[in-house]
């Protein structure tokens, strides 16, 4: 199998970043294609995307000014199983991949890769973070795996995809807009 395509754009409102592909996203060849991820639900009861997709639909992020890729490219069970060193050679590529596509809102779909990337040991959760990278505007999001006890119901996800939504409607108003 290859890696996960990544979802790419030049200056997407909002690049998703996820820490690596479910072994069910690799098999099928899309994002968060987990029965049990609400991550395609959340985007459009959120209203970040004006219909709904699914996992199928992942390459349709572009149209709506949205972006999607992964710290690791790797797909495992669990993020655990990733080592150190993959980690830190995928912060590098990460880096690259955000400075090519030059996004206004990096949104880290989970606390612990926000954590990772920044070097952050604990602290705040979820929500719009005072750190950039490059011009790019950093907002965190909860992981929407059902396994996410932090987050356990899709409305205690769906809080911050709505923060982000409003966020990036008041901070971009002049952006591609659903």
């Amino acid at each position: 199998m290859a890696p996960l395509r990544d979802i790419l754009t030049i200056k997407p409102r909002i690049l998703f970043v996820g820490i690596n592909p479910s072994l069910r996203s690799e098999q099928v060849g899309h994002h968060f294609a987990s029965p049990g991820n609400p991550f395609w639900r959340l985007l459009y009861t959120a209203r970040l995307i004006p219909e709904e997709l699914t996992c199928d639909d992942d390459a349709r992020l572009t149209e709506y000014g949205l972006a999607l890729t992964n710290l690791c490219a790797r797909a495992t069970r669990s993020a655990a199983e990733l080592t150190t060193d993959e980690m830190n050679r995928g912060k590098r590529t990460l880096e690259r991949k955000i400075r090519k596509a030059n996004p206004q809102v990096v949104a880290f779909v989970g606390i612990s890769i926000f954590r990772r990337f920044f070097g952050v040991a604990a602290g705040d959760g979820a929500g719009l973070k005072r750190e950039t990278i490059d011009s790019a505007r950093v907002f965190v999001l909860p992981n929407p795996s059902g396994l996410n006890a932090s987050f356990p119901g899709f409305k205690d996800k769906l809080v911050w995809f709505n923060q982000l939504r409003e966020f990036v409607e008041s901070e971009f108003p002049d952006s591609n807009s659903n």
